[in-house]
């Protein structure tokens, strides 16, 4: 087979060199990558050698190298990342706010203070759909509610001698760095 190799002008290469430099300025280091495996590729390297002197995996290295000769510098860039897209549509998420805003009793929980794993159970049977109880956390947030956190205390427990223990004892039971030995 073949190797794949990318033939430029010289003004091209300077070009390249140039958008390198400014792709590291501004912290594009991906793009500033494979614009390098493209320079290296023109200077009579193959994916594989590239693929050693940047450390990357050869199919990456012959599908910037493809890019490049499909598209131009642009096919260097980074493109969008759509990622996945969400589960509840815009309409469903401002129903689920209403929802919370009327408070869990309205709804026919027990508890006075919403919780993840309740709010979970909410949209999975109002919209049939089921998300983890720590990506609901995430949903709030993009909502625009703030997640509290309970505070654990013992119901019973003496303030004094809580204190004593957090000062003496556990100090003590701690486990500390080892001692270095001195030469």
């Amino acid at each position: 087979m073949k190797p794949r190799m990318v033939h430029l002008h010289y003004k091209t290469v300077e070009k390249l060199f140039r958008l390198k430099k400014e792709a590291e300025v501004d912290g594009a280091f991906r793009v500033a990558r494979r614009i390098h495996a493209v320079i290296l590729n023109h200077e009579g390297k193959t994916s594989g050698d590239i693929t050693n002197i940047l450390k990357t995996p050869r199919s990456r290295v012959s599908e910037w190298l493809k890019n490049y000769e499909y598209y131009g510098y642009e096919g260097l860039l980074e493109g969008y990342r759509l990622g996945r897209p969400p589960e509840l549509r815009e309409h469903e998420c401002s129903t689920l706010c209403d929802i919370i805003d009327s408070g869990p009793v309205a709804y026919g929980f027990l508890g006075g203070v919403w919780t993840s794993p309740m709010i979970a159970r909410v949209i999975e049977q109002e919209f049939a759909v089921s998300y983890h109880p720590g990506h609901v956390r995430r949903l709030l947030r993009q909502l625009g509610f703030s997640i509290q956190r309970p505070k654990r205390t013992l119901s019973r427990a003496n303030p004094e001698k809580q204190d004593l223990w957090h000062r003496y004892t556990y100090p003590n039971i701690k486990k500390k760095p080892a001692q270095r030995k001195r030469r």
